[in-house]
């Protein structure tokens, strides 16, 4: 029985494990809680990040990193900030050419990097591949069909298919690393405003514009960053972008939809347990945008809004009151 090994205990690792499990893999997850482990080894279910949700007899879990050494591959699945340190003290349990797969969605916001970036660095005897697309944990874990792009190189995707595709998880290759990282990380930053437009009432016109110009800017940060464009109109893209930002199931868009009722950020991310990436990944997002020399007004007005103290309705404005531009590269 081929092993995997599953690094991280949330809602999204746990979807992951049963997916790898239902395949025909023995899993082994990684968890940070001792409570969460007690929960899966004892009694199949992660009560804490997934509750209501029989996990199969395969999957086991642990607190200690020791106990995933030598699996035949990884789902890293920690939060994106805490990817680095992750990575690193998994390093030393890691078999040489075992793939690990990048299922966490963000930049790393001090230095700017992907997380296939700071994989390398952190595990460079290893293959890297990318994990994203339209995906809610819940609806994984109760086998909902789904598909999902798998970005990686040659032999190796198609392996990882094998490990872990099944007909309810369709994964489809490609081979554009960098493309399938830039939709599921800014899209969490696009989905907050999103989520304001719904909050302040602007309308579903506006939500739809909204969403519209969010694809815009995804495509010319991808271009920016040498990603194919068609890549940012697939399911790591376009696919994730209107799953999130068109449900309140994302922690992204409801948080968006409290600040768009009024509630400060401060007061929407103490009330809550889980992370919402995308209030880490602004600042990173329109610092990189200006490195590359491109506009992201969304972005920039996301990230004043969580980061720098504007308003809502300041922001709102000043997006409304930008001078009318092409919606294309004229001549392009």
């Amino acid at each position: 029985m081929t092993k995997i090994g599953v690094i991280g205990g949330g809602a999204w690792g746990t979807a992951l494990a049963t997916v790898a499990a239902k395949a025909g893999n023995g899993v082994t997850m990684w968890v940070l809680e001792p409570e969460v482990a007690e929960a899966i080894n004892s009694g199949q279910e992660n009560t804490t990040y997934l509750p209501g949700v029989a996990l199969p007899e395969a999957i086991s879990a642990s607190t200690d990193l020791e106990q995933l050494a030598g699996m035949d591959a990884y789902l890293l699945v920690p939060p994106a900030q805490f990817m680095r340190k992750t990575t690193s003290d998994l390093a030393p349990h890691v078999k040489a050419g075992a793939p690990v797969v990048i299922c966490s969605k963000g930049i790393e916001q001090k230095s700017h990097k992907l997380m296939s970036e700071v994989v390398a660095e952190t595990l460079p005897d290893n293959p890297v591949a990318i994990l994203s697309g339209p995906t809610f944990a819940i609806e994984v874990a109760r086998g909902l069909p789904t598909a999902i792009t798998l970005a990686a190189p040659e032999g190796v995707a198609e392996k990882l298919c094998e490990m872990i595709g099944i007909a309810e998880f369709r994964p489809y290759v490609s081979r554009d690393i960098v493309g399938a990282q830039i939709g599921g990380a800014i899209k969490n930053v696009l989905a907050i405003a999103a989520g304001i437009t719904i909050g302040r009432k602007l309308g579903d016109n506006a939500h739809a514009a909204l969403i519209t110009r969010s694809l815009a800017e995804l495509i010319q940060f991808g271009r920016a960053r040498g990603a194919d464009p068609m890549t940012l109109m697939g399911l790591s893209g376009l696919g994730d972008l209107i799953l999130t930002a068109g449900s309140l199931q994302s922690r992204n868009t409801s948080l968006g939809k409290a600040l768009g009722e009024g509630q400060t950020v401060a007061e929407v991310l103490g009330a809550r347990k889980s992370v919402s990436e995308g209030v880490y990944t602004a600042s990173a997002v329109v610092a990189m945008a200006e490195e590359l020399g491109i506009s992201m007004p969304i972005c920039t007005a996301v990230d004043k809004v969580l980061n720098h103290g504007y308003s809502v309705d300041e922001e709102i404005k000043w997006l409304l009151q930008r001078p009318f531009t092409p919606e294309f590269e004229l001549g392009a």
